[in-house]
Order: C-alpha cells, then sequence, then structure tokens
C-alpha cells in the first residue's frame, strides 16, 4: 500500500540540526542508526563510521556497494589520520588494452580497478576502532536479510540508473529482479549480500582479496570479459599517509593526499585567503565569482598534475606553494570570467558520513563506487557491486594520470576536516563527483570568514563548476546574483529544484560541550545523535 503513496514533497522544509554529546550523519537514515547503535554498545566513532558505511551498501546501493573504494580522515587522541583505501588498475591494463579508444569506457569491465574499500574497514577498525569487527557489520546484515523498506530518493536513482546498466553481466539479476527497480516504500531484501557481508566479517575481509570472494570476482570477470585476476586482488593493500592541509583565515582545512582530488580545494582556498571575502557579503554576486574563479584555475591544474602520487611530475607540495597560489591569484579578475588554463609550479553515485563521540574521537569517511551503481558488473549471488572508477584514468599518452598496470586513477571521493589552533573543529564532507572539492571550499568559506553554522552551510545555495565551463548553480540563488554572474561572461545554468546534482553534505561541528550535527535536505539523510 505504501508503493502508491505520493512521494513528492511539494512544500519548503529544512532539517533542524541535531546537538548531542554523541553523533552521526549521513545520507540514509537506516545507516545513520547504525552507527548509532555501535556507540550504544560501547564502540567509539571510528567503530560508528565503519557500521554506517558497512549499512550504506545495503540500504543506499545507487551510491555505493560492498565493490568500490573508500578514504576517511581520522582525529583521535589530538592527531588527525589518513586513510587512503583506493585500488589500482589490474595488472592487464597496458595503454594497448584500450588501443583504439579516444577515451575510458564508462561501464562495465573496462572500468573495473581492484576494490579496496573493504580493506579499510579491516585497517581503519583494526588500528582505531574498539568492538570486534564482525559485530560491526550486524546491522547491515539484518537489512539485507529481512528487508527495508527504499527511501524516497534512492528509488528516484535507482530508476534513472538501472535501465543504462540492465545490459552489464549480473546486473539486471541482482538489482531488477522483477523487471525493474522497487518503488519508494516497496521492501527490499538481498539474502546474497547478507551472505557476502558475514564472510567478509567472519574472515577479516580476507575472502575479499584473498579467498572465496576473489575467487568468484575473478571467475566472474574470466568469464564476461573482464581484466581483474586473484594475483589483482590479492595484492591491494590500504595505505596510511599524512594529511595534505592549507590555512584559510584562522582556521586550517586537512585532505587526504593524491591520489585524491581534494589538493583542489586546498588549492582553490589558499587563492581565496588573497581575497576579501568579508566585505564583499555572504551569498553576493563577487562572492560567487571569486569562488568559482578560483574554483576553475583548481581544477585546471587537478587535471592536469594529479595522479598516483608515483606517477606525478609536480609534486603536491608545490601546488600548495603560498608563492604559486600567490601567483594564480593574480589571474582573476572581479570584472569578467576566464577560461582557465594550469600552471606551471616549481618543482620541489558516492556516500560520506561522519561520526563523533564523547571521548572526543570525529570521522570524517567516504567511500563509492562512483557513477551510482558503478560499473554495472554485479558477482552473481554475492550482491558485489564493482566500481567504475577506471573512468577517471585518461588515455593520453604521457599524461600524468594515464592509464597503466597496478596505478591508482586520480580520485574524486574527498573527505575533509578543519582544525583550529591544532584543535579539531569540524568533520564534514559534500559528495557527488566533482562537486566534492567545490562543496568543501564552499563550507570552508563559510564557516572561517561569514562563521555561519553548519546547517546554515549545508542550506545554502551552492555552485557546481564543470567542463566548457559551464557553472551550474542553484534554483534557490537570488537571480539578481545569477544576472550579475552572465553579464561577467560565465555560462550559467540554473538547475531545477529537485536537482541531485549539488551534492549532498553531511557535517559535525564540535561544540565547547557536544557537538552540532547536520544534515543535507538534498538527499534522504539524517542527523541523530544522544
Amino acid at each position: 500500500m505504501s508503493a502508491s503513496l505520493d512521494w513528492s514533497l511539494p512544500y519548503p522544509s529544512r532539517k533542524m540540526p541535531v546537538l548531542a554529546a554523541n553523533a552521526v550523519a549521513t545520507s540514509q537514515p537506516l545507516a545513520a542508526q547504525a552507527g548509532l547503535r555501535m556507540m550504544l554498545a560501547g564502540g567509539n566513532a571510528v567503530d560508528s563510521a565503519i557500521a554506517t558505511a558497512i549499512a550504506l551498501t545495503v540500504v543506499e546501493p545507487v551510491m555505493n556497494g560492498i565493490g568500490g573504494d573508500m578514504f576517511a580522515l581520522i582525529w583521535h587522541e589530538g592527531r588527525l589520520y589518513s586513510l587512503n583505501s583506493s585500488g589500482c588498475a589490474p595488472a592487464a591494463w597496458t595503454p594497448e588494452y584500450f588501443q583504439g579508444r579516444d577515451a575510458m569506457p564508462p561501464t562495465g569491465w573496462g572500468t573495473v580497478t581492484v576494490p579496496g574499500q573493504v580493506a579499510g574497514w579491516k585497517a581503519l577498525s583494526e588500528r582505531l576502532g574498539k568492538l570486534p569487527f564482525a559485530k560491526l557489520f550486524e546491522p547491515a546484515i539484518e537489512y539485507a536479510e529481512n528487508g527495508f523498506p527504499v527511501s524516497p530518493t534512492i528509488a528516484r536513482q535507482w530508476a534513472t540508473q538501472a535501465p543504462k546498466l540492465a545490459h552489464e553481466p549480473g546486473f539486471a539479476e541482482a538489482f531488477l529482479p522483477q523487471g525493474r527497480a522497487p518503488q519508494a516504500g516497496e521492501w527490499w531484501r538481498f539474502p546474497e549480500q547478507a551472505r557476502t557481508l558475514r564472510e567478509i566479517a567472519e574472515t577479516g575481509g580476507e575472502s575479499f582479496y584473498r579467498g572465496n570472494l576473489a575467487k568468484r570476482i575473478a571467475d566472474h570477470a574470466r568469464a564476461t570479459g573482464g581484466a581483474l585476476t586473484e594475483a589483482d586482488l590479492a595484492a591491494h593493500q590500504a595505505e596510511w599517509a599524512e594529511p595534505i592541509s592549507q590555512g584559510f583565515r584562522d582556521h586550517r582545512l586537512h585532505e587526504c593526499p593524491p591520489n585524491g582530488q581534494g589538493i583542489a580545494a586546498l588549492m582553490a582556498l589558499g587563492i581565496l585567503e588573497r581575497f576579501d571575502l568579508e566585505s564583499m557579503g555572504v551569498d553576493s554576486a563577487d562572492y560567487y565569482h571569486v569562488s568559482i574563479e578560483a574554483m576553475k584555475l583548481a581544477f585546471a591544474d587537478l587535471h592536469h598534475h594529479i595522479a598516483d602520487p608515483r606517477h606525478m611530475r609536480v609534486p603536491a607540495a608545490a601546488l600548495l606553494d603560498p608563492s604559486y597560489l600567490a601567483e594564480r591569484a593574480k589571474l582573476i579578475s572581479m570584472e569578467r570570467a576566464a577560461v582557465p588554463v594550469a600552471g606551471t609550479p616549481k618543482s620541489g553515485g558516492t556516500v560520506y558520513l561522519t561520526a563523533a563521540d564523547a571521548a572526543g574521537t570525529m570521522v570524517s569517511f567516504i567511500q563509492s563506487n562512483y557513477h551510482g551503481f558503478g560499473s554495472g558488473v554485479v558477482v552473481p549471488g554475492t550482491g558485489i557491486s564493482l566500481h567504475n572508477r577506471g573512468l577517471n584514468f585518461v588515455l593520453t599518452p604521457g599524461h600524468a594520470n594515464q592509464v597503466a598496470p597496478g596505478k591508482k586513477p586520480m580520485h574524486t571521493i574527498i573527505p575533509a576536516f578543519v582544525t583550529k589552533d591544532g584543535a579539531a573543529v569540524m568533520s564534514y564532507g559534500v559528495m557527488g563527483g566533482s562537486m566534492q572539492a567545490q562543496g568543501h571550499l564552499q563550507m570552508m568559506t563559510r564557516l572561517a570568514a561569514f562563521r555561519q553554522n553548519p546547517q546554515a552551510m549545508c542550506d545554502a545555495p551552492r555552485f557546481r563548476v564543470e567542463a566548457g565551463p559551464v557553472v551550474n548553480v542553484e534554483s534557490h540563488l537570488p537571480a539578481d546574483v545569477v544576472a550579475t554572474l552572465r553579464a561577467r561572461g560565465h555560462n550559467v545554468a540554473v538547475a531545477p529544484a529537485d536537482s541531485l546534482e549539488f551534492g549532498s553534505a553531511q557535517l559535525i561541528y564540535r561544540m565547547e560541550h557536544g557537538y552540532f550535527a547536520a544534515s543535507d535536505a538534498r538527499r534522504d539523510g539524517q542527523a541523530v545523535g544522544f
């Protein structure tokens, strides 16, 4: 009966923040509750984040799955940690493997790099968690085994994505069992996924990389034209690294280092540090103009220089050098939009969640199958949907990000973390492809320049720069601002009110006592706490 309801929300509404000693915020309410259960069971924010992430593979399959990648930033006992568990290209992926193509394929086996996510869950649990690894799977297994009602935004995305992937090996059998996508409110069960999660839990992830599940993934590849092998899977390792950062006013934004795109947010922020945003005014045309121009410059460098750090010709430190960013800032005219090009510095789909506990541990966590369901390839009988992260490689000979065996592609998924005077301030993320670095920039400037609260930062109208460059803006951006941007030469496209192209932000801000947690009204998400 519930599937026949009108699931539209015709009236303006805003989500209210949650203030609590312990908090979780993510894009699907059932997953947020899964994380809260772990803290109520004696776990910390790390346990909560992992349980939330595992549950998201079940309850929000249109944005992530078991066969994706993950990154995290973790504040624990006064120190910030960075974890990169993105996977490499299969050994067979030489440039010749893609001969005759101008670009990487969008879906199918030709986009499937090694999925690093499962190894990331385990590495994070082992180093910083409190609860047994297997316990973190309990909510997700319950949802997959017993079922849950599909939420409205997810039903809409499912119906949009599924027809484009129905031809990929294993997809229709797994995600269109009745020949169609489930409707909002319809009960969804996936027992095969429950069995897979139980096997991962019981083996500490070993089955996925060196056991039964690895064999099933590789067998499916061999049978249906893929290149991924048992050896490719067995070679994967999650990697701990030092975060990179950029100061802005009296705050500092931290990102995972390349191969992620987080450095683009830092470059744009470093450029904006040279401008008086406060005098321009929040939500003014000048504020949007200069932010867009800074982001365009940062993206030009990102797409030219950033790749697997083992293959980059320009180090991250050179791109963040203050003198280089000062030179980039000089390229911005306040009167006219420019077409950006990459500079030459001196050498020298996605789900996001955040959790914080009363002891002060805060986790900024992101995982993804990249474009919605990902490649469309699903391993039969397992519920493992494989990502299409290989799409981020380029085929241009000599490019830093050219596809090669055992190489990581430039990555879009990025968590963010803010500190002030060496203390934790905010854990946040804005999922959604290229929107992520742009969202990080927009949240950070609103916090540090205008002192907006996290819910206001989340609700504010966003811009999204795309190739062209086209500047997409949300429908609630004031018309006079849109007109001024167009007058300055920006190719502005105003998105429909129900657009999902501006990401989904989740934020937890540390107050003097407890946390302020906010969840984006652009998705089905929820902030919860106790």
